[in-house]
């Protein structure tokens, strides 16, 4: 036991750090509060520091909060007696506990005609409290009309105000769920939906068109009809395109005539549609003009977007009186999916495509498998290849694309070659002579695993029943890779199956050559994805299935503990030595669901190190990165990776080292303190000579 007696020492900043850390808990800007179930929870320092103070006062025994203040070195205990039992349990009594000055003083509520009350039990508990779920289901309810109104500030935080509130909103709460008063008439505080505000001005083509672009779903001849257009801004950017454009909406342009085209686009439209039957007949009328793709778009949900907005039908009344549905991730492509009785094929957040054509829809996800490969160099050089060499170089182009030799029709110089050498297989046999079989044999793998994990895929949709729904070249593809498609069926479904065992992913990450191995995960740059063990590809796959990729994705994340896949957005990956989060998005493989972070407006984002074990000898400046990081960690800066994680803690170790960062060098600071700069080296030295003897 602690006496007043025994002053201890105490490092606030450590403890904010901490506390500000914690995974559980509810983070407020001074203070952390957290369930007394959930103290096992917080690191040991935070548990040694609540114990301290109990030790102030050993006869407290009646608390439900423990609220850790970063201002001064005080601790609170908060009495909620019917925390379990009512949605917005009342506060009863507190005890503040002065570390500093080993004080304890009490506060009592009982009395107050409006006292404090709680609101989101669920950030104060761990996720296995019993209630954990009913608690989060309401505040989910509460989030959707707007109770907790980041705006209304701390009014809602005590009985009387929350009351009106409810009042206000013309709710009540019982048993933890927000039911309707029967009296209130939601229409005599509901705003008149304008749905035209929702257009968005444009200088360049909206995101969805952008990824058909870059798709080349264009073919020279295409059309483009933009259903909803708005101000226009997609039809004109493609006439300037060269491709004939029109488009309609039913407020900018509600003369234009609907045509049919080739591509259709359904541009964040059907997300606007405050009326359900409405909304489906958009789609369905968009899907009619479409001859060969329709582009479908809409808002997803990603993050919390209801502050201060109206819930009304299935989505929200924003503060511009526009409506809006946010879809969840899967719930907006079996929306499309039922409606359309297709199969869309996702390609972004929000963002769908949907083929007219079932063999061109296979093709194209197929294509989004095939890895990037490198035609083998010529090794021994000799006359007869020269004299051939141009004659032959479709068919090293074609082998190096497809893993195989053409079939009869699919290259167009084929009568030359085959007037030549009668076959493919004799003029293959000239080109092996100047390089090594092995490196095609590696190519027709490295294709045949495109197809295993593509295949695999199809599993969770709808998968070709025959090989004839596949296009020409793609059937070829399966019958010189694999004989036949059932047996390439059969093989992928059994990598499929490799994959449900979590210790078998992490051993196919451990093998790996390119990637920054930890001990819950696995993480490497996009660029080397291709390169991965097919079973790697196959697992990120199945987290992309569905809703795609993070776009301008830096980073893949395979966690190893649990099955799970990150992507991590670094702007300056390139050019910064340890770059900034932008963003990440996290896909949870047992439920398909979806945690989206934006980073870009912190103060303190998280930072990464050591970008060389994430890319390959072959990376643009890779060497540079690795020389970085061997000074670094020889200097000893990734002692405390806890305390670097944060920009701020990484030029706060950077100062203390008295170094610098210029051009991917680390250099010590030519401002620095000469006695601190003296003691920075000599630290340097003993530390580099201690880690050199370990290693």
């Amino acid at each position: 036991m602690i006496s007043s007696s025994q002053p201890i020492a105490i490092e606030l900043d450590r403890i904010v750090s901490l506390c500000q850390q914690s995974p559980i808990g509810k983070r407020l800007p001074g203070a952390l509060y957290i369930h007394r179930s959930a103290l096992s929870h917080l690191d040991p320092q935070l548990q040694a520091y609540a114990n301290a103070a109990r030790a102030i006062a050993p006869t407290l025994t009646e608390f439900t909060l423990i609220k850790f203040h970063y201002d001064r070195p005080k601790i609170s205990y908060l009495f909620y007696p019917d925390f379990d039992s009512d949605p917005h349990p009342q506060l009863v009594t507190s005890w503040q506990i002065d570390l500093a000055n080993q004080t304890l003083g009490d506060r009592d509520y009982t009395t107050s005609d409006n006292p404090p009350i709680l609101h989101r039990k669920e950030t104060f508990v761990a996720p296995d409290y019993p209630g954990y779920e009913t608690f989060a289901e309401l505040t989910r309810q509460e989030e959707a009309i707007g109770l907790l109104d980041k705006r209304r500030g701390m009014a809602i935080g005590t009985l009387q105000n929350w009351l009106d509130c409810l009042a206000e909103f013309g709710v009540e709460i019982h048993d933890h769920q927000v039911i309707q008063s029967p009296e209130f008439d939601r229409r005599s505080v509901l705003p008149r939906i304008e749905r035209h505000k929702a257009a968005i001005p444009r200088k360049d083509v909206s995101r969805p068109v952008r990824l058909a672009l870059e798709a080349e779903l264009f073919a020279p001849e295409a059309t483009f009809f933009d259903y909803g257009c708005g101000y226009g801004g997609d039809v004109e950017r493609l006439h300037e395109k060269g491709i004939v454009s029109a488009g309609w909406d039913p407020y900018y342009q509600p003369d234009a005539p609907l045509v049919s085209a080739d591509i259709v686009n359904l541009g964040y439209v059907i997300n606007v549609i405050e009326c359900q039957a409405e909304r489906r007949e958009a789609l369905i009328k968009a899907w009619e003009l479409t001859q060969q793709v329709l582009i479908v778009s809409a808002q997803v949900l990603i993050n919390e977007r209801t502050d201060g907005q109206i819930a009304y039908g299935d989505g929200i009344i924003t503060r511009r009186n526009t409506f809006q549905k946010y879809y969840e991730q899967e719930e907006l492509k079996v929306y499309i999916d039922q409606v359309l009785e297709v199969d869309a094929v996702p390609v972004g957040l929000g963002v769908y495509f949907v083929f007219r054509d079932r063999t061109r829809a296979t093709s194209f996800r197929a294509s989004r498998f095939h890895s990037r490969a490198s035609t083998p160099r010529i090794r021994q050089p000799s006359k007869r290849f020269e004299d051939y060499q141009e004659l032959v170089a479709p068919v090293m182009t074609f082998f190096t694309e497809r893993g195989r030799l053409p079939y009869k029709g699919e290259l167009p110089t084929e009568a030359e070659i085959l007037d030549e050498f009668r076959t493919y297989r004799r003029a293959f046999q000239l080109i092996l002579q100047v390089t090594q079989a092995e490196e095609w044999d590696a190519l027709s793998d490295r294709r045949r695993d495109d197809l295993l994990v593509y295949i695999a895929l199809t599993q969770f949709g709808n998968r070709p029943k025959k090989i004839s729904e596949f296009s020409p070249l793609v059937q070829n593809d399966i019958k010189s890779l694999f004989g036949s498609y059932r047996t390439a069926c059969i093989l992928a479904d059994q990598m499929l199956f490799s994959i449900g065992d979590l210790n078998f992913v992490k051993k196919c990450c451990q093998h790996t050559p390119v990637g920054k191995q930890s001990k819950r995960a696995f993480s490497v740059h996009r660029r080397y994805l291709d390169t991965l063990d097919p079973r790697l590809r196959l697992y990120e796959g199945c987290a992309n299935r569905t809703i795609g990729r993070l776009e301008n994705v830096t980073t893949i994340k395979f966690h190893t503990d649990r099955p799970k896949i990150s992507y991590h957005y670094y702007p300056d990956f390139d050019t910064d030595p340890h770059p900034v989060l932008h963003t990440s998005m996290q896909i949870d493989l047992r439920d398909l669901t979806v945690s989206y972070k934006d980073y870009s407006t912190l103060k303190d984002p998280p930072i990464l190190h050591q970008k060389d074990r994430l890319v390959g000898s072959d990376y643009p400046n890779a060497d540079k990165w690795i020389e970085l990081t061997q000074t670094e960690t020889s200097w000893g800066l990734y002692q405390d990776e806890q305390a670097i994680r944060t920009r701020q803690g990484w030029l706060q170790c950077l100062a203390e080292h008295c170094a610098t960062i210029e051009n991917h060098q680390l250099i010590y600071r030519q401002d620095a303190d000469p006695e601190a700069l003296k003691l920075a080296k000599a630290a340097h030295q003993t530390f580099a000579q201690e880690f050199n003897r370990v290693d």
